[in-house]
């Protein structure tokens, strides 16, 4: 080969590689090898096999001037086929006379009506493992030889390496489609399992409170079992509801600037007739001077009942609770702090996950489904805010503070 022959491949070549790794959709990407090894091997028509995850047997993903849905009908046998050869026994072929080659697939020459006089074709390998076959078919000019043959084997190694990795995007996007899907069948179920739930949950609640009225002696404890299960069962739905609400619609805040004490003092009187009856006392310390953010004011109330409700559930009776509010630097900071169980520090930030439960539960001693923290992480990043735990550990209480912009 003439000098000034092997500069003009060696900058294709180069030009190929340059291709070939920026461009990761595959059908585009099979084209242009073709074309490419066409081009440089002087032949009239290239193509590459690939191996049927079902059949095992190899399939034509790309050649040039023919029909690549057609061809793709066409199995071709890992014996009893030149290709087949390549593939198995990992090793390159020359056959400048394939009409007298007993393992030439005639098949493919019927039906692309393309007559294969002569062929070379190289294995693709990834690391050990190969891929598949790219093949060169009727050389125009002379005879297919080793010198063309290295050509092919640089295009057929830079070509298995792009193709894999268009592989595993394309695997990628298709696992990225699929969690989409599960998680709007998640969000379906949810909405549909909360709503059907409500009427049947509401005749409980209403027959129960008319059976406590009026009942007696162990027909009233009864009666106040069953009201107090129905609102623990209504307490459920409720965050499955909200934690739904939040997934779906998290950026729809209804913003407004509002002082933050209003709803703070709302949030303490929601739970106050809850705390007091189970023993515990709740302080509130507020500044005196309003202290305003950009808030949803629904959203921020449900994120506040939920860090009381837990303070709340994992305090023991006659324990502590508190709701700071506090300026810190540009910042608002709610704390809500209790004198409870404690939180290890290596679950401070597994707590935030939705249905995180710290005990086990088969043997937990604190009902709820493991969604109220998560609601509250989810209000707070919709705020553009931040929520996180601090704990000395297990029997050292637990402070909650969620962190926003203060106007």
């Amino acid at each position: 080969m003439r000098l000034r022959d092997m500069v003009i491949q060696r900058s294709k070549l180069l030009e190929i590689s340059v291709t070939l790794n920026s461009t990761l959709e595959l059908d585009t990407l099979l084209q242009f090898i073709i074309n490419s090894a066409a081009d440089l091997m002087d032949s009239e028509g290239a193509s590459i096999l690939l191996v049927d995850e079902n059949t095992k047997d190899l399939y034509f993903a790309a050649a040039t001037g023919a029909d690549p849905d057609e061809l793709r009908t066409i199995p071709v046998p890992l014996y009893g086929s030149i290709a087949g050869t390549i593939f198995r026994e990992d090793k390159y072929q020359i056959i400048n006379e394939v009409a007298s080659d007993p393992r030439h697939f005639h098949q493919v020459d019927e039906r692309t009506r393309l007559k294969t006089r002569s062929l070379v074709g190289v294995p693709m390998r990834i690391g050990e493992e190969v891929i598949g076959v790219l093949e060169a078919v009727n050389k125009r000019h002379g005879a297919f030889d080793e010198l063309g043959l290295r050509t092919l084997e640089i295009i057929g190694s830079q070509a298995a390496v792009a193709i894999n990795n268009a592989r595993l995007l394309r695997a990628l996007k298709k696992a990225y489609e699929e969690l989409g899907k599960l998680d709007r069948l998640k969000s379906d179920f949810i909405a549909i399992a909360s709503h059907e739930l409500r009427t049947p949950l509401g005749l409980i609640l209403g027959y129960a409170f008319l059976l406590k009225e009026e009942a007696k002696d162990q027909t009233s404890e009864l009666a106040e079992a069953v009201m107090s299960s129905a609102q623990r069962m209504s307490r459920l739905i409720e965050e499955m509801t909200n934690l739904n609400m939040m997934q779906v619609s998290s950026p729809e805040l209804n913003l407004s600037l509002q002082p933050l004490q209003g709803i703070a003092k709302a949030a303490q009187a929601e739970l106050a007739e809850l705390i007091q009856a189970k023993g515990q006392t709740l302080a509130v310390e507020m500044p005196d001077i309003p202290l305003q953010a950009h808030v949803d004011e629904a959203k921020l109330k449900l994120a506040l009942t939920n860090l009381l409700n837990n303070a709340m559930r994992f305090t023991p009776a006659a324990g502590h609770l508190q709701l700071r509010l506090e300026r810190h630097g540009t910042e608002a900071w709610l704390r809500v702090i209790d004198t409870g169980v404690g939180i290890a520090q290596e679950d401070l930030e597994r707590i935030f996950s939705r249905f995180y439960q710290v005990e086990d539960h088969m043997v937990r001693r604190h009902e709820g489904m493991g969604l109220g923290l998560s609601i509250v992480r989810a209000i707070a990043d919709a705020h553009g805010g931040r929520v996180w735990a601090e704990s000395g550990g297990p029997d050292q209480g637990s402070t909650f503070i969620i962190a926003l912009d203060a106007a």
